[in-house]
């Protein structure tokens, strides 16, 4: 008999490809502009700087075949494509080269975001939580062990909306590659098996509206579809 006030929520997950296996998530951290035609098209210098991150919540994350719910409060909602890496074990001050020691596997997901809020607390120097960490904001695919696939360095990224491609680049455009984004991140904090890392976006971010079916993936890792509620 547990002595919580009241029943905890459930363990958000996703499904593990290939088995009835799922996989709990602890955190979800974002790299920001991690692709130089994306920061161009954002304004800003794509050169090599030190990475930055930023967080969405656990239960933000919306599991393969659900639809994406349009949120509140918003009237331009962005679809940003990325890959996804879900860790198995963390720790602190990671070394590069024991980085991917602890990466479970791989997908496919979308970092969708308010952009008209987050354009407002970036203006006023507030950080960006209302703009990337609402409801149902982390559509993902199934994670693809990495004991099955290895550690991709390359491969297609693409993102279609109504049959039109939108986003399309390559894993290996990424400015900061996974083992160093891993090092990196676990500099900031301690990462723990459950968490994701949401890796950043080629360009061609842009707005959707409600009826809009996007379809998108990786080469070699996944893919996925939704409709835009």
């Amino acid at each position: 008999m547990s002595d919580f006030v009241f029943a905890p929520a459930p363990v958000p997950s996703l499904p593990v490809a290939g088995s009835m296996a799922v996989f709990p998530i602890h955190r979800i951290y974002c790299v920001g502009r991690n692709y130089a035609d994306h920061a161009i098209e954002m304004g800003h210098d794509p050169s090599r700087e030190p990475p930055f991150f930023f967080q969405k919540n656990a239960d933000s994350v919306l599991p393969p075949g659900s639809d994406f719910p349009y949120p509140s409060a918003t009237q331009d909602v962005h679809h940003e494509i990325e890959l996804v890496v879900a860790l198995k074990s963390g720790g602190s001050n990671i070394p590069v080269d024991q980085a991917l020691s602890r990466v479970f596997g791989y997908g496919v997901g979308l970092d969708m975001t308010r952009r008209d809020l987050q354009a407002e607390a970036k203006k006023a120097g507030r950080p960006w939580e209302v703009g990337k960490a609402f409801e149902h904001a982390a559509p993902c695919s199934g994670l693809l062990p990495a004991e099955k696939i290895g550690h991709p360095q390359k491969g297609a990224i693409w993102l279609k909306v109504n049959g039109t491609v939108r986003q399309q680049g390559d894993l290996n455009q990424m400015i900061w590659k996974v083992p160093e984004m891993i090092s990196y991140l676990s500099s900031l904090f301690t990462l723990r098996a459950g968490d994701l890392i949401f890796s950043g976006t080629p360009a061609g971010v842009g707005p959707v509206v409600r009826g809009d079916r996007l379809e998108g993936g990786i080469d070699g890792i996944g893919s996925l579809a939704l409709v835009v509620r």
